[in-house]
């Protein structure tokens, strides 16, 4: 057994006498470090979660605005990627269930619907839509949008 102080098989010793490399915190400022390093992670990543450009986040569709329709009780937007297109209906005061829609088709294909009782949207809709055009529709209730032929 060695006592105190004395250096231990690498020439280095800590108070206890355990062989520690030198400016190391050891284990019980290691727990500290971690919850510092995750605390400023998650710092970092906040503001992104909460950027007002990204539109994935308000709607559920990827690619870029392509075109916005509004209606008196919410809006149809559309959205496009390099091949695909995406669209969801979106109400203007969400909160209690009633019929919406979104339709979706590709010039020369069949037309994809989601339907039924929603409280925000109804969506979000894809189809391919590479070098096509597209046409959309979207309502809540009775009111109603329609975008005609875009995206040509």
């Amino acid at each position: 057994m060695r006592p105190t102080g004395s250096p231990g098989p690498a020439g280095r010793s800590g108070p206890t006498g355990s062989p520690r490399a030198a400016g190391s915190t050891g284990p019980a400022g290691r727990p500290l470090l971690v919850r510092l390093l995750v605390l400023l992670l998650l710092a970092g990543l906040v503001p992104l979660l909460g950027a007002p450009g990204v539109a994935r986040a308000a709607s559920g569709c990827s690619g870029r605005p392509a075109k916005t329709v509004e209606f008196s009780t919410g809006e149809l937007r559309v959205y496009k990627s390099r091949a695909q297109a995406c669209a969801v209906t979106v109400a203007k005061k969400p909160g209690k269930r009633r019929t919406m829609s979104v339709t979706l088709q590709a010039r020369g294909g069949r037309a994809v619907t989601d339907k039924g009782s929603y409280t925000k949207m109804a969506g979000p809709v894809t189809v391919n839509a590479l070098n096509r055009c597209v046409r959309a529709t979207g309502a809540i209730g009775r009111k109603s949008a329609s975008t005609g032929w875009i995206l040509c």
